[in-house]
């Protein structure tokens, strides 16, 4: 007596179904990949002054030095540029 269930499908045999709904797959530039970095980066330091008082950036490249200094701007410019790349990517759907 033959059973009521669906025949199986071997997956293997399926196509790629990671397809983007516009055909386009969206990735990412390296500026978008540097971006985020610093963002995690700045995001991780402000976590360790709210935790434990503890300045990264200050403690490595010195109070109030150009390097922290560069570093506080670069992080400012990429949470700007992430502000950018959000309503980039919003605007697409």
């Amino acid at each position: 007596m033959a059973t009521m269930n669906a025949p199986m499908t071997d997956r293997r045999h399926l196509g790629e179904r990671r397809v983007s709904v516009s055909g386009k797959q969206s990735t990412l530039s390296t500026l978008d990949w540097i971006a985020m970095t610093l963002l995690i980066i700045g995001g991780l330091n402000w976590a360790m002054v709210g935790l434990f008082n503890v300045n990264v950036v200050a403690t490595l490249f010195g109070i109030q030095s150009a390097g922290t200094r560069l570093i506080y701007l670069l992080v400012g410019l990429s949470a700007l540029y992430s502000i950018y790349l959000s309503f980039k990517m919003s605007s697409r759907h």
